[in-house]
């Protein structure tokens, strides 16, 4: 009976003393190490590095076409060079990818002049080019919606007074900004046939108040970024030809 009362109390404790202690945060020191000239630079890190840093440097900066005159976003009112030109290549590029899917052509292009973020610049242009003037990762969107929904996109362009890039769009206003011809591909507006229009994810959710995206019938996501698109056209082309048209156009 006593060596049975021994062994209960040894083992309460053991118990006690195996009892896992709570520990709490009562202090955490630092020191602010500043960035400067006097840090000295970790040379394994920096050789580690340079092989990646040479071939993107490298990548970005090989010549992929020329251009012959410099393009900026500013150079015209209603369509500027630049602007007609980065909507052609979109529908240049993604047309074929989204035939192949569908069957069907896109009907038109319509992107935004605030997404081009920079000029291109007279010379050689190459994957750096397109970073520049694209540094988004917007991708493009065809979206199938209503000749109404076009009427509204239409408003909307002769309202904004803003050179916003269109391919196989044609709009003439009058000095009262109001719509005096409009027409797809050379072809008026019908109310009840559904367009394939290609833009980008931003303009689809209804950046810069182009809320006339939505509703559609259907969007088709092309998993295809306009950088990429720009890309690959700088990539089979020589020399572009960027130039200010009748697109967009205001008449007195």
């Amino acid at each position: 009976m006593i060596f049975k009362q021994f062994m209960i109390c040894t083992c309460l404790v053991l118990l006690v003393s195996c009892k896992t202690k709570t520990l709490n945060l009562t202090k955490i020191e630092g020191k602010q190490i500043q960035i400067s000239e006097e840090l000295p630079p970790n040379q394994d890190l920096i050789d580690f590095i340079k092989p990646y840093h040479d071939h993107v440097v490298s990548t970005l900066d090989s010549t992929l076409a020329y251009a012959p005159e410099t393009y900026n976003k500013n150079d015209g009112t209603f369509n500027t060079a630049i602007g007609n030109f980065m909507a052609d290549v979109v529908y240049e590029q993604a047309n074929p990818i989204f035939k192949s899917r569908t069957g069907q052509d896109i009907d038109f292009v319509l992107l935004n002049k605030g997404g081009i973020r920079a000029p291109i610049s007279k010379g050689n242009i190459t994957s750096r080019t397109a970073y520049e003037i694209m540094p988004f990762e917007n991708s493009i969107i065809v979206a199938a919606i209503k000749g109404t929904q076009v009427n509204k996109a239409l408003n909307y362009l002769s309202k904004s007074k803003t050179a916003h890039p269109v391919s196989k769009l044609k709009l003439v206003i009058n000095s009262d900004f109001d719509i005096v011809e409009a027409s797809v591909k050379g072809q008026k507006i019908d109310d009840n046939r559904t367009y394939f229009v290609a833009t980008n994810d931003y303009l689809y959710n209804g950046g810069d108040n182009m809320t006339f995206f939505k509703p559609n019938d259907t969007a088709y996501v092309l998993n295809y970024k306009l950088r990429n698109a720009f890309i690959d056209y700088f990539t089979k082309v020589d020399t572009i030809n960027p130039m200010i048209d009748d697109r967009f156009i205001q008449i007195q």
